[in-house]
Protein backbone atom coordinates (compact mmCIF):
# COMPACT_ATOMS: atom_id res chain seq x y z
CA UNK A 1 0.00 0.00 0.00
CA UNK A 2 1.55 3.42 -0.75
CA UNK A 3 1.97 6.11 1.98
CA UNK A 4 1.88 8.86 0.38
CA UNK A 5 -0.17 10.20 -2.21
CA UNK A 6 -0.10 10.35 -5.77
CA UNK A 7 0.64 13.36 -8.06
CA UNK A 8 -3.45 14.11 -9.34
CA UNK A 9 -2.87 14.21 -13.18
CA UNK A 10 -5.76 16.77 -14.66
CA UNK A 11 -5.05 14.70 -17.79
CA UNK A 12 -5.01 10.80 -17.24
CA UNK A 13 -3.32 9.62 -19.95
CA UNK A 14 -3.18 6.19 -18.76
CA UNK A 15 -6.93 6.40 -17.65
CA UNK A 16 -7.81 7.25 -20.91
CA UNK A 17 -6.13 4.71 -22.97
CA UNK A 18 -7.56 1.57 -20.14
CA UNK A 19 -11.09 3.35 -20.85
CA UNK A 20 -10.80 3.46 -24.54
CA UNK A 21 -9.34 -0.24 -24.53
CA UNK A 22 -12.51 -1.35 -22.37
CA UNK A 23 -14.64 0.24 -24.32
CA UNK A 24 -14.96 -2.27 -26.97
CA UNK A 25 -15.36 -4.62 -24.34
CA UNK A 26 -18.87 -5.17 -24.70
CA UNK A 27 -19.50 -8.45 -22.77
CA UNK A 28 -17.18 -7.51 -19.76
CA UNK A 29 -18.98 -3.80 -19.52
CA UNK A 30 -22.42 -5.62 -19.64
CA UNK A 31 -21.32 -7.88 -17.66
CA UNK A 32 -20.49 -5.39 -15.24
CA UNK A 33 -23.59 -3.81 -15.72
CA UNK A 34 -25.96 -6.75 -15.60
CA UNK A 35 -24.12 -7.64 -11.61
CA UNK A 36 -24.45 -3.96 -10.18
CA UNK A 37 -28.09 -3.63 -11.76
CA UNK A 38 -30.18 -5.70 -9.24
CA UNK A 39 -29.17 -3.40 -6.92
CA UNK A 40 -30.20 0.32 -8.43
CA UNK A 41 -33.06 1.68 -8.13
CA UNK A 42 -34.90 5.09 -7.98
CA UNK A 43 -32.62 8.25 -8.12
CA UNK A 44 -29.09 6.84 -9.57
CA UNK A 45 -25.51 8.33 -8.77
CA UNK A 46 -22.59 7.22 -10.74
CA UNK A 47 -19.03 7.94 -9.13
CA UNK A 48 -16.50 8.15 -11.94
CA UNK A 49 -18.40 7.96 -15.13
CA UNK A 50 -15.36 8.28 -17.10
CA UNK A 51 -16.29 7.81 -20.64
CA UNK A 52 -19.48 6.07 -19.76
CA UNK A 53 -18.79 2.69 -20.47
CA UNK A 54 -21.01 1.62 -18.05
CA UNK A 55 -23.49 5.17 -18.00
CA UNK A 56 -24.68 3.94 -21.41
CA UNK A 57 -26.49 1.12 -20.27
CA UNK A 58 -28.47 2.85 -17.60
CA UNK A 59 -28.83 5.73 -20.52
CA UNK A 60 -30.23 3.11 -23.03
CA UNK A 61 -32.73 2.27 -19.98
CA UNK A 62 -34.09 5.27 -19.15
CA UNK A 63 -32.67 5.22 -15.46
CA UNK A 64 -32.76 8.42 -13.70
CA UNK A 65 -29.15 8.28 -13.52
CA UNK A 66 -26.58 11.51 -12.68
CA UNK A 67 -23.43 10.97 -14.49
CA UNK A 68 -20.32 12.43 -12.38
CA UNK A 69 -16.14 12.67 -12.43
CA UNK A 70 -13.41 14.62 -10.93
CA UNK A 71 -11.79 15.39 -13.90
CA UNK A 72 -13.00 17.81 -17.07
CA UNK A 73 -11.88 16.09 -20.20
CA UNK A 74 -14.24 13.79 -18.95
CA UNK A 75 -17.14 15.47 -18.23
CA UNK A 76 -16.16 17.13 -21.64
CA UNK A 77 -16.39 13.34 -23.25
CA UNK A 78 -19.75 12.45 -21.02
CA UNK A 79 -21.43 15.11 -22.64
CA UNK A 80 -20.35 14.64 -26.17
CA UNK A 81 -21.23 10.95 -25.76
CA UNK A 82 -24.49 11.67 -24.41
CA UNK A 83 -25.93 15.01 -26.33
CA UNK A 84 -29.62 14.09 -25.78
CA UNK A 85 -28.58 13.77 -22.28
CA UNK A 86 -30.08 16.78 -19.72
CA UNK A 87 -26.72 19.00 -18.72
CA UNK A 88 -28.29 19.34 -15.10
CA UNK A 89 -27.12 15.56 -15.08
CA UNK A 90 -23.37 15.61 -15.62
CA UNK A 91 -21.66 17.13 -12.35
CA UNK A 92 -17.98 17.68 -11.51
CA UNK A 93 -17.77 15.35 -7.97
CA UNK A 94 -14.40 14.47 -5.94
CA UNK A 95 -15.31 12.87 -3.42
CA UNK A 96 -12.65 14.03 -0.89
CA UNK A 97 -12.68 17.56 -1.76
CA UNK A 98 -12.06 19.51 1.42
CA UNK A 99 -14.85 21.51 1.01
CA UNK A 100 -16.82 19.01 -0.14
CA UNK A 101 -20.29 19.83 2.65
CA UNK A 102 -20.08 23.05 1.58
CA UNK A 103 -19.80 22.13 -2.47
CA UNK A 104 -22.69 19.56 -2.15
CA UNK A 105 -24.66 19.97 0.59
CA UNK A 106 -27.46 20.62 -1.97
CA UNK A 107 -27.05 17.16 -3.44
CA UNK A 108 -27.19 15.43 0.38
CA UNK A 109 -29.82 12.87 0.92
CA UNK A 110 -30.66 13.11 -2.52
CA UNK A 111 -30.19 9.67 -4.44
CA UNK A 112 -31.48 5.77 -3.73
CA UNK A 113 -28.40 4.62 -5.59
CA UNK A 114 -24.94 4.92 -5.96
CA UNK A 115 -22.03 3.15 -7.15
CA UNK A 116 -18.56 3.34 -7.80
CA UNK A 117 -16.79 0.79 -10.35
CA UNK A 118 -13.06 0.69 -10.14
CA UNK A 119 -13.08 4.28 -8.32
CA UNK A 120 -12.48 4.32 -4.87
CA UNK A 121 -8.73 2.01 -5.08
CA UNK A 122 -7.79 5.55 -7.03
CA UNK A 123 -8.50 7.73 -3.40
CA UNK A 124 -5.97 8.44 -0.93
CA UNK A 125 -8.79 9.15 1.38
CA UNK A 126 -10.92 5.85 1.07
CA UNK A 127 -12.80 5.92 4.00
CA UNK A 128 -13.74 9.65 3.75
CA UNK A 129 -14.98 8.72 0.11
CA UNK A 130 -17.36 6.59 1.54
CA UNK A 131 -18.67 8.41 4.75
CA UNK A 132 -19.31 11.25 1.69
CA UNK A 133 -21.12 8.63 -0.33
CA UNK A 134 -23.50 8.24 2.76
CA UNK A 135 -24.44 11.98 3.01
CA UNK A 136 -25.33 12.11 -0.50
CA UNK A 137 -27.53 9.00 -0.19
CA UNK A 138 -31.37 8.90 1.14
CA UNK A 139 -32.34 6.69 4.58
CA UNK A 140 -32.62 3.24 2.93
CA UNK A 141 -30.44 4.11 0.13
CA UNK A 142 -27.84 1.87 -1.54
CA UNK A 143 -24.18 2.30 -1.68
CA UNK A 144 -22.22 -0.12 -4.55
CA UNK A 145 -18.41 -0.51 -4.81
CA UNK A 146 -16.39 -2.99 -6.59
CA UNK A 147 -12.92 -2.32 -6.72
CA UNK A 148 -9.60 -4.70 -7.36
CA UNK A 149 -9.14 -7.67 -5.03
CA UNK A 150 -6.03 -8.77 -3.44
CA UNK A 151 -3.31 -6.81 -2.27
CA UNK A 152 -0.60 -9.85 -3.66
CA UNK A 153 -1.63 -9.19 -7.13
CA UNK A 154 -0.73 -5.15 -7.10
CA UNK A 155 1.37 -4.86 -9.96
CA UNK A 156 2.89 -2.48 -13.17
CA UNK A 157 -0.78 -2.17 -13.99
CA UNK A 158 -1.64 -0.74 -10.50
CA UNK A 159 0.95 1.76 -10.35
CA UNK A 160 0.33 3.05 -13.80
CA UNK A 161 -3.12 3.53 -13.27
CA UNK A 162 -2.45 4.98 -9.57
CA UNK A 163 -4.01 2.54 -7.66
CA UNK A 164 -3.33 2.99 -4.13
CA UNK A 165 -4.51 -0.76 -3.04
CA UNK A 166 -6.00 -3.67 -3.86
CA UNK A 167 -8.75 -5.06 -1.74
CA UNK A 168 -10.42 -7.90 -0.32
CA UNK A 169 -14.02 -8.63 1.45
CA UNK A 170 -12.51 -7.55 5.09
CA UNK A 171 -10.79 -4.37 4.28
CA UNK A 172 -14.02 -3.60 2.33
CA UNK A 173 -16.31 -4.46 4.09
CA UNK A 174 -14.20 -2.72 7.22
CA UNK A 175 -15.07 0.79 5.42
CA UNK A 176 -18.55 0.30 4.83
CA UNK A 177 -19.14 -0.63 8.97
CA UNK A 178 -16.73 2.31 9.82
CA UNK A 179 -19.18 4.66 7.48
CA UNK A 180 -22.22 3.28 8.99
CA UNK A 181 -23.81 1.43 6.47
CA UNK A 182 -25.40 -1.77 7.00
CA UNK A 183 -23.91 -4.97 4.39
CA UNK A 184 -26.53 -6.15 2.44
CA UNK A 185 -24.81 -8.19 -0.20
CA UNK A 186 -20.83 -9.42 -0.63
CA UNK A 187 -18.94 -11.16 -4.28
CA UNK A 188 -15.84 -11.45 -5.66
CA UNK A 189 -16.04 -10.89 -9.67
CA UNK A 190 -14.21 -12.22 -12.55
CA UNK A 191 -12.66 -15.27 -11.04
CA UNK A 192 -10.84 -15.88 -14.43
CA UNK A 193 -9.57 -12.49 -14.74
CA UNK A 194 -7.33 -13.30 -12.13
CA UNK A 195 -4.53 -14.85 -14.33
CA UNK A 196 -4.59 -12.54 -17.21
CA UNK A 197 -4.05 -9.83 -14.90
CA UNK A 198 -0.76 -11.41 -12.86
CA UNK A 199 0.71 -12.46 -16.52
CA UNK A 200 0.35 -8.90 -18.15
CA UNK A 201 1.34 -7.04 -14.68
CA UNK A 202 3.72 -8.94 -13.29
CA UNK A 203 5.25 -11.36 -15.76
CA UNK A 204 4.81 -9.51 -18.77
CA UNK A 205 5.36 -6.23 -17.04
CA UNK A 206 3.24 -5.09 -19.28
CA UNK A 207 2.28 -0.54 -18.85
CA UNK A 208 -1.23 -1.06 -19.45
CA UNK A 209 -3.78 -3.33 -20.74
CA UNK A 210 -3.08 -4.59 -24.43
CA UNK A 211 -6.04 -4.02 -26.45
CA UNK A 212 -5.68 -7.85 -28.12
CA UNK A 213 -5.74 -9.52 -24.75
CA UNK A 214 -8.81 -7.39 -23.66
CA UNK A 215 -10.59 -8.34 -27.42
CA UNK A 216 -9.71 -12.15 -26.72
CA UNK A 217 -11.15 -11.72 -23.11
CA UNK A 218 -14.25 -10.62 -24.40
CA UNK A 219 -15.05 -13.42 -26.68
CA UNK A 220 -14.84 -16.13 -23.80
CA UNK A 221 -17.11 -13.21 -21.25
CA UNK A 222 -20.30 -16.00 -21.22
CA UNK A 223 -17.75 -18.77 -20.28
CA UNK A 224 -16.04 -16.42 -17.59
CA UNK A 225 -19.50 -15.87 -16.08
CA UNK A 226 -20.26 -19.61 -15.57
CA UNK A 227 -17.00 -20.35 -13.85
CA UNK A 228 -17.91 -17.29 -11.40
CA UNK A 229 -20.94 -19.16 -10.84
CA UNK A 230 -19.23 -22.55 -9.76
CA UNK A 231 -16.90 -21.10 -7.66
CA UNK A 232 -19.79 -19.21 -6.04
CA UNK A 233 -18.27 -15.75 -6.39
CA UNK A 234 -16.05 -16.70 -3.86
CA UNK A 235 -12.58 -15.75 -5.68
CA UNK A 236 -12.35 -12.84 -8.62
CA UNK A 237 -10.13 -9.99 -9.63
CA UNK A 238 -12.92 -7.88 -7.94
CA UNK A 239 -14.58 -7.31 -4.93
CA UNK A 240 -17.84 -6.03 -4.58
CA UNK A 241 -19.84 -4.90 -1.47
CA UNK A 242 -23.55 -3.12 -1.01
CA UNK A 243 -24.62 -1.22 2.10
CA UNK A 244 -27.81 0.16 3.14
CA UNK A 245 -27.58 4.00 4.83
Amino acid sequence: MKNTEFLFKKIDNEGIETLTVLASANKLNMWFYDTIKPFCTGKILEIGSGIGNISHFFIQNKNDITLSDLRANYLESLTNRFPDFQKTNFHSLDLVDVDFDTKHKDKFNSFDTIFALNVVEHIFDDQQAIKNCYKLLKKGGRLIILVPAYQSLYNRFDKELQHYRRYNQTTLNTLFINAEFKLEHNQYFNAMGIMGWFISGRILNNKLLPEGQIKFYNTFVPFFKIIDKILFKKIGLSVMAVGKK
